[in-house]
């Protein structure tokens, strides 16, 4: 029987390559996932390099320019349309919605700065950068939604402003029409009158310098709202609430929104106001926004409400034709 060949082991090992450490991987090989949270948040405030910055009154100013014009002296004829108790609740409940709205494209405007770590983004830009970001199907109709959102813009202003310029003529002619009777067929030389000043203050370009104009207009705005509540509150006691409609047909409603919410509504100087501002202040509480609204809201109900019940069915399409024209307060008021 052949001997079996037995294998021998030392009683003692060699261990040459053995270390307390091991290379588990190469430096490059290893990626270490950053927590998102202890990268600081984007904040748009902080990023904006504005050279002359709008302060919280400033903006106040401008906000109230644009959503107080001359569309509320047509208010009292939408509530003619709409009656006394759904013209006030109406104007509150579009002011209401008119401020819901703002804080929405606001808040969505700060949302996609954030992400896409820009400093602040206009109205259309808006548009373009939330279609962008959001659902798939939708982000090839980014370049659609900005030049919708700017030619809905154009338009409007266009438009309003050519219906600004119609007035302040028709109120010159009427004014100097008074005193110099050969002027009553001027409306043509009247507009190009006011050609010259309106190009020179379209020449500023910087809100923060635009803010004393704002504060004169706004100023006679008021003296103005105030010439002709004193006319409408003059003769209002004869009157009796039951000779008024609180409410009136359905067809009435379409006019009202409509007249109410042109004269309200301001919503192409938002984005620009609020860009101006390098301190969070827009939205909030109270905030330039819900402060300027406010003040909006109670002036339209106001003239609306008491301008219908003083002249009842005989509320001409602005308020001032139902007023004296032979006194120069109210001249002064148009």
């Amino acid at each position: 029987m052949a001997s079996e060949k037995k294998e021998k082991y030392p009683s003692t090992f060699t261990i040459d390559n053995f270390s307390s450490t091991a290379t588990l991987a190469n430096n490059d090989q290893i990626k270490v996932p950053i927590d998102k949270g202890d990268e600081p948040t984007y904040n748009p405030y902080d990023h904006r390099d504005l050279e002359h910055p709008n302060s919280f009154s400033g903006a106040l100013i401008h906000l109230l320019k644009s959503s107080l014009g001359t569309g509320i002296l047509a208010i009292p004829r939408a509530f003619k349309s709409a009656g006394l108790l759904v013209g006030l609740f109406g104007t509150i409940i579009i002011g209401f919605l008119c401020t819901h709205t703002i804080h929405i494209l606001v808040r969505a405007s700060h949302k996609v700065c954030t992400k896409s770590k820009i400093p602040s983004l206009g109205f259309a830009d808006t548009a373009e950068e939330v279609f962008k970001q959001g659902p798939k199907p939708l982000r090839s109709w980014s370049r659609f939604a900005k030049n919708f959102v700017e030619i809905a813009l154009l338009l409007t202003y266009y438009c309003g402003n050519a219906v600004y310029i119609v007035f302040i003529t028709v109120s010159m002619t009427k004014l100097f029409s008074y005193y110099y009777p050969e002027t009553e067929t001027w409306d043509q030389y009247f507009k190009l009158m006011i050609l010259v000043p309106l190009i020179l203050c379209c020449q500023v370009r910087e809100l923060k310098h635009l803010v004393p104009f704002s504060f004169i207009a706004n100023t006679m705005m008021v003296i103005a709202f105030g010439i002709t509540l004193y006319y409408i509150f003059s003769g209002i006691s004869s009157v009796k609430l039951s000779d008024r409609n609180l409410t009136t047909g359905l067809e009435g409603i379409p006019s009202f929104f409509s007249t109410v919410l042109f004269a309200m509504e301001g919503i192409g100087t938002i984005m620009p106001v609020e860009n101006s501002m390098e301190k969070p202040t827009f939205l909030g509480c109270p905030g330039v926004l819900n402060s300027a609204m406010t003040v909006v809201v109670c002036l339209y109900t106001a003239i609306g409400f008491f301008g219908y019940y003083r002249f009842g069915d005989f509320t001409d399409a602005t308020i001032t034709k139902n007023l004296p024209s032979d006194e120069i307060e109210l001249q002064l008021s148009l």
